[in-house]
């Protein structure tokens, strides 16, 4: 696969967002423009303003939905915020607007809204498998299973990084890590530029150890 020249990631950003799982592959894509400094990344909010994310992190949005900035992937982070973002129906429609090009990125539990909004259908996807305390049975429910509940049609899968095509999904919170190096790899750099960003991140031993622990649903190889 050629290289996509300029590749632009947006971020979703919201109440309640995990902070690793939007900066975890935010960070990624920092390193990597400084080899490539054409990449680019930034984060995106339902309006402009303060967006405070879990333990009081706030961050602030470059882009709202209003501005429809051009990208060719649109990233929705998990977190406790998640579960009202599954009925924010002006994120839904923000998401259906997407050019069909735009690949359809998730980290943890933002699976859950692509699953609420039927877009998990007949594909296979993953989501967080350790629950914290609140979520352990026999009165909670790992986020993996409940993703499992939400679409029932979903191939639910426990590989760290799922590729249905369009659609690709991370796994828990540090599973944002291999979701940027996985986007890379789908922007057409090769495997030598993604192993330089992950030595310069001193994350090579977790790269190697992550690196295979990848599904790719369909006839695509993995990284293209």
């Amino acid at each position: 696969m050629a290289r996509k020249e300029g590749f632009r990631l947006g971020i979703y950003v919201f109440e309640g967002a995990e902070i690793v799982d939007f900066a975890a592959p935010y960070g990624v894509f920092s390193v990597a423009r400084r080899f490539d400094p054409e990449l680019d990344v930034f984060l995106v909010g339902e309006a402009m303003r303060p967006v405070q994310a879990q333990a009081g992190f706030t961050v602030l949005p470059n882009y709202s939905f209003g501005d429809h900035p051009a990208m060719d992937a649109f990233l929705i982070p998990g977190g406790i915020g998640t579960r009202p973002e599954m009925h924010n129906r002006n994120l839904h429609d923000y998401v259906r607007s997407l050019p069909e090009e735009t690949l359809l990125v998730s980290v943890c539990t933002g699976s859950w809204v692509y699953a609420k909004m039927g877009l998990l259908d007949g594909l296979a996807a993953t989501n967080r498998k350790e629950p914290d305390n609140t979520e352990k049975p026999p009165n909670g429910k790992p986020p993996i299973d409940r993703l499992a509940d939400i679409a029932p049609a979903c191939r639910v899968s426990r590989a760290r990084v799922v590729d249905a095509g369009r659609i690709l999904t991370a796994g828990g919170i540090s599973s944002g890590m291999e979701m940027g190096f996985y986007l890379l790899k789908r922007a057409g750099y090769d495997e030598e530029f993604v192993s330089e960003v992950a030595r310069v991140m001193e994350y090579t031993r977790a790269y190697e150890a992550y690196r295979d622990d990848v599904e790719v649903v369909g006839e695509r190889s993995p990284g293209v």
